[in-house]
């Protein structure tokens, strides 16, 4: 959430800046509600003044006068007088609030402004295409001939956009998904969260899901019997476990030694998507539920750009100990998360549609998602209390990586090599499948 006082202080500068992201800020009714705010504040304030002074001078008069009735009167008038005021305030600023929870993160200066992918930058490519002396085919037909999809039993079982893997594809799968959590805690440093798959409706308006996101969530109304499910019925499965991850730090002032903080999860993902996509987004490239390693950090404001470069790095590390070719992309400002202020799209090579496609997301947030969560640490040089800034990526889709492991490494026989960082000890020396 961005900072209303900001704001006020530069409407112009706001309004110019959302609007490379294609959104329009409606400043008159910001300024018509910040108005009604101010007065009302103004005259709460000036009636709490008056009853307690009100106040006194009953407790004064008590002494030389027996008549005071008229007096309590007035003071019960105040204090009524106090309660309208309290509410009518409450109520603006409620709405400043719900018009502030709907605007998106103000792009970063290094960000280019545009509207589409054709206006992202490309940073450089790494790795090698490998070329093929025998016609190619695409990540289901390799599985579909190692008998590693079934695809009939998950439609049965959950529907459309689901995906049921067997056998070595299988393997393949948890060794990928293992490999990178070691990956992360072993040469990056993070460190591992078991986290909850289920969170808080408050959790998911903490990292900016809510409220512009909630048609591609899965929402849960619960039923069972506790004094949790009374206070708050309506709960949510994790879209990512950067919503648990960086919820870790809500309502907390952290101590600057601790920081950076580091964060790392292997997760199941959850998105409540449309289920028919086009001939790119099959298979294992866009699912319902999918898994994926989250790489979090929270850090000082100053040291927010140093470790967008730092994790993307992370994430990078781990497309080239797998020799997977791919591009790194800075997106524009139209193409920018809700809660991003940076973000580079790193995209890995698959030979079956001679394109590169999105395998992680590494994003600069700010102290965006640290505003609604309430996260901060405290400055050694001013005592003061100062918002946290959060940095979150893909590190990776699990199963975007197996389809393109399955594509890059598929031979002519039919087979698929296994990649040399897997086979030991992930894959028990397997070398291919």
């Amino acid at each position: 959430m961005l900072n209303f006082n900001d704001i006020k202080n530069n409407y112009s500068f706001f309004q110019e800046r959302l609007h490379t992201r294609n959104y329009i800020l409606d400043i008159e009714m910001l300024k018509k509600l910040e108005k009604k705010r101010k007065k009302l504040q103004i005259s709460s304030e000036m009636k709490i003044s008056e009853h307690k002074k009100l106040s006194k001078h009953i407790i004064h008069r008590k002494q030389i006068y027996h008549k005071i009735d008229i007096l309590k009167n007035q003071l019960i008038h105040s204090r009524d007088s106090i309660s309208v005021l309290k509410k009518k305030l409450e109520l603006v600023q409620r709405k400043i609030y719900k018009i502030l929870i709907t605007i998106p993160n103000i792009p970063h200066k290094d960000v280019p402004v545009g509207f589409g992918e054709q206006n992202n930058k490309e940073i450089y490519l790494w790795g090698e295409k490998k070329n093929y002396n025998f016609p190619i085919i695409d990540h289901i037909k390799i599985g579909n001939k190692l008998k590693g999809f079934d695809w009939n039993s998950s439609a049965e079982i959950a529907g459309s956009g689901y995906t049921l893997i067997k056998g070595s594809v299988a393997r393949l799968h948890r060794a990928v998904g293992q490999f990178m959590l070691d990956t992360h805690i072993k040469l990056h440093g993070y460190e591992e969260i078991y986290v909850p798959y289920i969170v808080k409706e408050s959790c998911m308006y903490g990292t900016g899901q809510l409220p512009k996101f909630k048609k591609d969530l899965f929402h849960i109304n619960s039923t069972f019997n506790s004094v949790e499910a009374k206070k708050n019925n309506h709960f949510f499965l994790i879209p990512t476990s950067e919503v648990p991850l960086v919820n870790l730090v809500k309502n907390k002032i952290i101590s600057p030694q601790l920081l950076p903080l580091k964060f790392t999860a292997l997760s199941p993902c959850f998105r409540a998507e449309p289920s028919s996509y086009g001939k790119n987004s099959r298979g294992l490239i866009r699912n319902r539920q999918f898994d994926k390693v989250e790489i979090v950090q929270i850090v000082r404001p100053e040291k927010s750009d140093e470790a967008l470069e730092i994790l993307t790095k992370h994430a990078e590390n781990i497309l080239q100990l797998l020799q997977l070719p791919y591009r790194k992309i800075l997106l524009c400002s139209g193409e920018l998360g809700f809660s991003s202020k940076k973000t580079y799209d790193l995209e890995v090579w698959f030979p079956s549609l001679k394109l590169y496609r999105e395998i992680s997301s590494c994003s600069m947030i700010g102290d965006f998602q640290a505003r609604r969560i309430n996260a901060r640490y405290k400055s050694l040089n001013t005592k003061k209390n100062i918002f946290l800034h959060t940095l979150n990526g893909s590190g990776l889709a699990v199963g975007r990586t197996v389809a393109a492991i399955l594509e890059n490494f598929q031979c002519s026989d039919g087979r698929v090599s296994v990649p040399k960082v897997l086979q030991y000890p992930y894959m028990g020396g397997m070398k291919y499948l």
